[in-house]
């Protein structure tokens, strides 16, 4: 079995040639495999696409006999067996993909309701009308014999249909190059104008960084004018008034403001505060509790309740202790 452009087939015994007889039935040259026999088969998948099918099997069934088609695999085994099978399904073709015989070609045309096979149709009609009234049907020999062999004129329809489908594939190949052309001078055209807007707007940058550079160098201009016009308020502002000097703090008035505040009010509170005082106007003070509690006559616990009264009401605190362990008061 071979493809249709294997230079090793069997020479062709048709009068016309199986090419331009597929091309003038479906408008395209098909794919084809050729049995050493001389049988050419298909696939309807193909034919299918060309003539305008939706879909391949109701195709199939609608208008080909069951013995028109068979599967690839199934061809392959019928003439070589199941290794050729293999090895043909490896040339771009699927084992499961079905063949179609020259007869069953015909029989996909004639069902087509594509414009183009019009001529074709007509001209099997004219085959079938010219065997029922004649008995048979013949080609008109070539008058011209460029080969060995005797020549034939191929059919008029057959020709005409190929001429229609060379024009159709001319028009359309031209339309192709029309629109890639104009394809190519719209892109062409889009790159132009895309450079005129990159040039346009690297301009505008270039205009943008010269501007924000101005600009930039007008705020320094204004910074320092604003700290010129600083430096010269703060010269112009009068100097503020000296804050009045505060007497020196004495035992007496540091009592007296206690006592203003209702913070010594028991007389065994004020005779601690009385002798805490002298000392503490001029700074923290390290004081025995058994000193004071022999100078003011009071016992050792009133002393050192009388201490925590005066911390409790803000009047002194208790910074630590000294190195013998006296502790240290000073004012808050």
């Amino acid at each position: 079995m071979y493809e249709h452009n294997d230079t090793t087939r069997l020479p062709e015994r048709g009068a016309i040639d199986v090419d331009d007889f597929v091309f003038a039935a479906t408008g395209a040259h098909v794919r084809r495999l050729t049995t050493p026999d001389g049988e050419h088969w298909f696939p309807a998948v193909d034919l299918a696409t060309r003539l305008g099918y939706v879909n391949t099997r109701q195709a199939l069934l609608h208008h080909v006999p069951t013995d028109g088609h068979q599967t690839l695999e199934e061809l392959a085994r019928s003439v070589y067996g199941t290794t050729t099978s293999r090895r043909i399904a490896g040339h771009g073709l699927k084992k499961s993909m079905r063949m179609v015989n020259l007869r069953s070609l015909i029989a996909l045309v004639n069902g087509c309701t594509k414009r183009e096979s019009a001529p074709f149709k007509a001209w099997v009609a004219e085959v079938i009308a010219t065997i029922q009234q004649r008995g048979a049907y013949s080609l008109d020999p070539a008058p011209l014999q460029t080969t060995p062999g005797t020549s034939y004129v191929m059919p008029a329809q057959v020709a005409d249909a190929i001429v229609r489908l060379e024009e159709r594939n001319l028009r359309a190949d031209e339309a192709l190059a029309a629109a890639q052309a104009e394809y190519l001078a719209q892109m062409r055209q889009a790159n132009e104008e895309r450079a005129r807007v990159s040039e346009h707007l690297a301009r505008q940058t270039e205009q943008l960084g010269t501007l924000t550079h101005r600009v930039t160098g007008v705020q320094d201009v204004l910074a320092r004018i604003a700290d010129a016009l600083d430096q010269i308020v703060d010269r112009m502002r009068p100097a503020p008034p000296p804050e009045p000097q505060r007497a020196p703090l004495t035992p007496q008035h540091l009592l007296a403001t206690w006592r203003d505040r209702n913070l010594v009010v028991a007389e065994d509170v004020h005779a601690v505060a009385a002798h805490l005082a002298p000392a503490l106007v001029h700074g923290p003070v390290a004081c025995r509790l058994e000193e004071v509690a022999a100078r003011t006559g009071l016992t050792l616990d009133r002393v050192h309740d009388c201490v925590r009264m005066l911390i409790k009401r803000g009047c002194v605190r208790q910074t630590g202790s000294a190195a013998d362990g006296v502790p240290v008061y000073t004012l808050p």
